[in-house]
């Protein structure tokens, strides 16, 4: 079974169960969540010698999915279990192919023509998006599987001319420059964020009013600090902001991935309770990242309107600024997985091959605080 067809089972709600034979540290990081899927974790060198202890363990009217890292255990458990006539599949390529599938889904048309899509990165929990008007396209927040971008533009018939990142990420390294470098696309990165970067881009700062395309679609940039100290969001055509990593559907960001969590919190907050606050509450709020899968809606899509998020995000609902400060800075979640290279290679420090790459970005996003 590949990640596509496991998204699929998630994005549908389906039942699943699934024999993770990883060590028990690595699953409790980090698995594959779906709200109708069940778990066993057993390493697989506990199954070594057969798999008889598990046989009374796994259903016999489920599909079964065993999982590991990068595929080879769970081909092996797999076949044991096929022989002692359990029927079961396994993860293609592991858990490494379940962090990077990226599966697009439709948001919307836009009103002078074009369409705006998201790409969810279901197994770390990233969103970036593709906005297309007459024939050519913008990207925002790119993964490092470029590759799956141009497939999906060339599908679609535009050309990638320009290539954004609302910030300069620590939980995954990003595909923008190299997008870029690919399509022959402008790529804007905000300034703030920039000052240590070794190459060049196109400075990205508030009031930005970016159009493609012979429409008036147009992407305004909107200075929101506080995740980071250059964190930007997008209008997009009066319907859509595009929040980066500074709000999400049930959480807020964290100041703390470059040691700043006393300077920026109050610049969290300024954005939060004030910068958009000011906006038009029927935006609908498209973010960076998803924490947990309740937040996915029914077609699988993470979006939902900026009112709703004031009305039921506890992180907007801190009304004492004190309280504020000392929630989001006593209660950050563990840091991400390698988050200091990460940044380096954000910034062009560090030249990672593309294995080192993925064992960098593996585990859960952490960009929030819940």
């Amino acid at each position: 079974m590949n990640a596509k067809e496991v998204t699929q089972k998630v994005m549908n709600k389906e039942s699943l169960f699934i024999l993770d034979v990883r060590n028990e540290s690595d699953f409790q990081d980090w698995k594959i969540e779906g709200e109708n899927f069940q778990y066993l974790n057993i390493p697989y060198f506990q199954l070594l010698d057969g798999v008889e202890e598990v046989l009374d363990q796994v259903p016999k009217d489920h599909d079964i999915l065993v999982v590991c890292a990068k595929e080879g255990s769970s081909v092996m458990v797999a076949e044991m279990l096929s022989e002692a006539g359990v029927a079961v599949s396994y993860l293609q390529g592991g858990m490494k192919a379940w962090s990077e599938h990226l599966e697009p889904i439709k948001i919307g048309d836009l009103t002078d023509g074009g369409e705006i899509y998201q790409f969810v990165r279901i197994g770390k929990g990233c969103l970036s998006y593709m906005i297309v008007s007459n024939g050519e396209a913008a990207v925002i927040d790119s993964a490092r599987m470029t590759d799956l971008y141009l497939e999906f533009a060339k599908s679609i018939g535009v050309k990638i001319t320009h290539v954004f990142d609302t910030h300069l990420h620590a939980d995954h390294i990003s595909g923008g420059r190299t997008l870029a470098e690919k399509t022959n696309a402008t790529y804007w990165l905000p300034p703030k964020d920039a000052a240590e970067v070794t190459f060049e881009y196109e400075a990205l700062e508030d009031g930005s009013d970016v159009k493609f395309g012979e429409t008036t679609i147009s992407i305004h940039a909107l200075y929101s600090p506080g995740h980071t100290i250059g964190s930007t969001s997008f209008i997009v055509d009066q319907q859509y902001l595009l929040s980066g990593d500074s709000l999400f559907i049930d959480s807020i960001g964290r100041p703390d991935l470059a040691g700043m969590a006393q300077d920026w919190v109050g610049d969290l907050r300024e954005t939060l309770y004030t910068r958009y606050k000011d906006l038009s509450d029927e935006l609908i709020v498209l973010p960076a990242h998803f924490m947990i899968i309740d937040e996915l809606n029914e077609d699988g899509s993470v979006a939902e309107k900026l009112s709703v998020l004031y009305a039921k995000n506890h992180g907007l609902k801190i009304e004492d600024e004190n309280e504020f400060r000392k929630i989001v800075t006593e209660n950050l979640p563990p840091q991400p997985n390698a988050y200091k290279e990460i940044r380096d290679t954000n910034m062009g420090k560090m030249s990672p091959d593309e294995e080192k790459q993925r064992e960098m970005e593996i585990g859960p996003n952490r960009c929030a605080i819940r």
